[in-house]
């Protein structure tokens, strides 16, 4: 009996799934609508496909990977847990204070977002320790005891521990949390120093409550779904993505909701740095464009950048930093990326001035853009695409879902056009312009900005709406290559097949690096080690080698930022102390153009990433190909640029074979999205089945 991995991908729009055969590498792909009441429909709805259509039997499950965004869903929509807090006395309102910075500058009317954690049930608790970890004050347990009560008869669902300085010492935290779980066993409990052991108060304790917020909900979801899928006699181990690149257990999950907030994303940012690593390209700017929104992302060596901090429960930041502020920090890593409300189903908008926009409010899949024919109304980019001609209405996934054009038509002249006296195709031309400018500025934003020249990478693009919008985005970036992967509209939960389980430790450990002494760093990294030794033991079936990864905050003393450096491998010592130094001072020059020579560097977090390898599963060669004109499925007007359409090709994509060419313009099909391909550009098919676009 063939083994299979199974990866689901829920988005806003569609829920995707990936099943890999273990053996042969055969993938086969699932695309339903989302089902924003349970999305755990839409997870076995995929599962119910595959058996029907594949035959595939539950005992032939040996992975089943996830992404999913209901942590996310659930502070963007407010349905998120009643939560108290627990903090050190004089520090209740440090959630309502929080950072002074607003998302728009001159708006005079806009609002901050609503602590998670109401004043009335934020209780100070007598104790202290100083900058050191010390003791300065004992904690005081029966003040404990009274705010536990007074959450528990107030209905929280949900506690957050965060004390002063506790990442140095967690003494009282978890003697804090022993009470509450004794007191208030049916409560989650949320403890600072262990979802976020790194020093500044705020951000640690918005982390904790982030987590605390989520906990209830995604624990109960979780829940859900391993039930249906042990009714359906599924026995296969659950994992889900984390925001950082790697999977965690279901169980590990249901503690830490708040590290899988950026779980969909980072699946696909990790299947394009694998690609691009296949291909021989280092370099590379990742592109996911699907139903709400685009995001874009950097990978360098090989390996995606990634970030230490960033909101939750905000709308999109746009390139611009317009929004910055309007969310819920979160200090865990994540795959830095910069999203903008540019999706599938982002509505086309004429604002109070008359100025067309686009997104970030989004059509979503109920009732979807006007030409879903679900009752929509608002003009989307799918609906654009489908008036240009860049979409084929009865093959639409397939043929499975056939798109309404004179719906997509109507929708866009009675919101666009008759307002701002234009025909439809026009409105439509300039709402792609608009949505591309966006698109633009986050690569500017994740490059340029970044000290790297966006000429130097190749653009993988992917998402049911990426392919159709990449050339124009690499033409005008001058990026020379795009790449577009197999069933790129799937490629996020094809991602989830090829991801590591991922643990992360840190401290803090606040002093010059060159007054540090190696041997207390080659220690707390030795701890660090047996503690993802124990964590990996329970996973150990899943995985076929570990990988550790040292890495250290750095940053000039006086600077308020750090950059990450990874040590060399082997023993910590004076030298491997030197080349850390080296590396972050080219960081430095990297990030900000300057070094400060003579300046004392100072040591700020220590972090080590244990990474335990999953067996990857290598897909068949394509087929080589007899020419792209076997492929040909007919000609038909398509608007690139102007006011005039352009007669392009139409080639099937599942019809092409390695080594064929086609030149632009031209429109690729496949069943999940479409690739678009300018005049005066070609693409190519590798050995790998991937389209390779290029200038002629």
């Amino acid at each position: 009996m063939s083994r299979y991995r199974l990866g689901v991908d829920i988005g806003g729009t569609f829920t995707d799934a990936a099943l890999v055969d273990e053996e042969t590498g055969a993938l086969s792909i699932y695309k339903v609508l989302t089902t924003p009441g349970n999305p755990a429909d839409g997870f076995m709805e995929t599962l119910t496909q595959a058996a029907r259509k594949e035959g595939l039997r539950p005992e032939a499950l040996t992975l089943i990977s996830h992404a999913t965004t209901i942590a996310t869903n659930a502070l963007i929509e407010g349905n998120r847990t009643r939560v108290g807090m627990l903090i050190t006395e004089g520090f209740r309102d440090i959630l309502e204070i929080g950072y002074q910075i607003r998302p728009l500058l001159y708006d005079m009317f806009q609002k901050k977002p609503a602590p998670l954690v109401e004043r009335q049930w934020s209780f100070g608790v007598r104790e202290r320790l100083d900058a050191h970890g010390q003791v300065l004050i004992p904690l005081d347990e029966r003040g404990v005891r009274q705010a536990v009560a007074r959450m528990k008869a107030g209905g929280m669902e949900a506690v957050v521990i965060c004390f002063l300085h506790s990442y140095l010492n967690p003494v009282h935290e978890r003697r804090a949390a022993a009470i509450v779980r004794k007191e208030f066993p049916q409560a989650q409990v949320s403890v600072s120093s262990e979802v976020c052991p790194e020093f500044r108060e705020f951000p640690r304790a918005s982390t904790a409550a982030v987590n605390a917020a989520v906990m209830p909900v995604v624990a109960r979801y979780l829940d859900d779904l391993e039930r249906r899928l042990t009714g359906q006699r599924v026995q296969a181990p659950f994992y889900v993505m984390q925001s950082n690149g790697g999977m965690m257990s279901a169980s590990v999950a249901r503690t830490r909701p708040v590290y899988m907030v950026e779980s969909g994303p980072a699946a696909g940012v990790i299947m394009a740095a694998a690609l691009a690593r296949a291909r021989g390209y280092a370099r590379a700017i990742s592109f996911d464009m699907g139903g709400t929104t685009a995001k874009v992302g950097l990978i360098q060596d090989g390996m995606p950048r990634l970030s230490n901090e960033y909101e939750v429960g905000s709308h999109a930041v746009t390139p611009m930093g317009e929004g910055k502020g309007s969310g819920y920090p979160v200090r865990t890593q994540v795959i830095d990326l910069v999203e903008v409300g540019a999706g599938g189903g982002s509505l086309a908008w004429l604002d109070a001035g008359g100025s067309l926009r686009v997104g970030p409010r989004s059509a979503g899949a109920d009732p979807g853009p006007a030409c879903y024919g679900r009752g929509g109304t608002e003009p989307t980019l799918t609906d654009v695409n489908l008036v240009l001609g860049r979409l084929d209405p009865a093959f639409f996934l397939g043929g499975e879902h056939p798109l309404n054009l004179l719906a997509a038509r109507e929708a866009l002249r009675q919101r666009i056009a008759q307002p701002l006296a234009l025909n439809v195709e026009s409105a439509a031309a300039g709402v792609v312009e608009i949505a591309n400018a966006g698109m633009m500025a986050a690569m500017r934003l994740v490059s340029v900005q970044r000290g790297f020249d966006p000429r130097d990478f190749v653009l993988v693009a992917f998402g049911g709406a990426g392919p159709l919008h990449a050339n124009a985005l690499a033409r005008e970036m001058d990026i020379p290559t795009v790449l577009v992967p197999r069933s790129p509209g799937v490629a996020s939960a094809v991602g989830l097949l090829m991801t590591d389980i991922k643990h992360e430790f840190q401290a803090t450990r606040r002093r010059l690096l060159g007054e540090t002494e190696a041997a207390e760093m080659a220690e707390r990294f030795a701890e660090f080690e047996h503690q993802a030794d124990r964590l990996l033991s329970a996973e150990r079936s899943h995985w076929s080698a570990v990988s550790l990864v040292r890495t250290l905050d750095l940053r000039y003393r006086g600077q308020s930022h750090e950059l990450q450096v990874v040590l060399p491998p082997g023993p910590v010592n004076a030298a491997s102390l030197t080349q850390a130094s080296a590396r972050f001072e080219a960081a430095h020059k990297q990030a900000y153009g300057y070094t400060a020579d003579g300046d004392p560097i100072e040591l700020v977090n220590l972090r080590l990433t244990a990474v335990g390898q999953v067996a990857p599963v290598k897909r068949p060669p394509m087929v080589l190909g007899k020419g792209a004109q076997g492929a040909l499925k007919s000609h038909r007007p398509v608007w690139f640029s102007g006011l005039q359409p352009t007669e392009a090709a139409v080639y099937d994509r599942y019809r092409l074979g390695a080594g064929d060419v086609l030149k632009g313009p031209a429109v690729v099909e496949e069943m999940d999205a479409s690739t678009l391909v300018l005049p005066e550009w070609q693409a190519r098919v590798d050995d790998q089945g991937n389209l390779i676009l290029t200038t002629i």
